[in-house]
């Protein structure tokens, strides 16, 4: 798991070059990282929806998922249960809670939702290579900088999600060479990108989609093949 090992290290890196460097950066390019940070959620996002849609076998499947995922995370109110237990762990640093957790959930989709993030832990598996996470990992180095830079220190938590995340992906590949394959991948990454857009969309202030209530929505493509492998 070195590509993964190595990959948790530069957002942890990155995060702490971006906290340094906070006192220094004045509200206006604050601002306009938001926004940067914003359009390059927004088009990551949808680059991954136009390009796994054709590969869909399950043209409407994603709508189903992000259906049923919606309608799941707004009843066990993940949003609001996140916001409140990020809030109550800045009032003791001062920080504000609303953009914290904002920062972390955007991060986390970020980070974890992405060809490279994704892929990259089941060649690192199969194949030993590990080519994909450190290409991801310089590009989570930069965008770690900038997320530390806005948000503060408490991003530091979205680098034990992706280890647990990515080590997910590799502990499935190692049990099984056909747990995650191509169609099922394609379908993820369809979900996933929409709500990297989603979390743009956030970030620019355009509409809040409350994307942390939708993650169930990831869930369903697996259960989805699992019952047709079943069946």
């Amino acid at each position: 798991m070195i590509g993964t090992i190595v990959n948790t290290c530069t957002i942890v890196a990155g995060t702490l070059i971006g906290v340094a460097l906070h006192k220094g950066i004045k509200d206006k390019y604050k601002h306009v990282l938001y926004d940067a940070l914003g359009l390059a959620c927004f088009a990551i996002g949808l680059n991954a929806v136009v390009t796994n849609l054709p590969k869909s076998q399950y043209p409407v499947l994603f709508i189903a998922a992000m259906a049923i995922g919606s309608i799941v995370g707004v009843a066990l109110d993940i949003d609001g249960r996140f916001h409140r237990l990020v809030e109550r762990k800045s009032k003791s640093d001062g920080a504000s809670g609303t953009r914290l957790a904002d920062g972390l959930a955007t991060a986390t989709l970020v980070y974890c939702i992405g060809p490279l993030s994704m892929l990259g832990p089941v060649i690192s598996a199969l194949e030993g290579d590990h080519t994909f996470l450190f290409t991801n990992a310089t590009l989570d180095l930069v965008t770690a900088t900038i997320f530390g830079s806005t948000y503060g220190i408490g991003m530091l938590l979205a680098a034990p999600v992706l280890f647990l995340w990515q080590g997910m992906f590799y502990g499935v590949a190692m049990l099984s060479s056909t747990a995650v394959s191509e169609a099922l991948m394609a379908e993820l990454l369809i979900v996933g990108g929409l709500l990297i857009t989603g979390s743009g969309l956030s970030l620019l202030r355009i509409k809040d989609c409350h994307v942390l209530n939708m993650l169930p929505a990831l869930l369903v493509p697996p259960l989805w093949f699992l019952l047709m492998w079943i069946l």
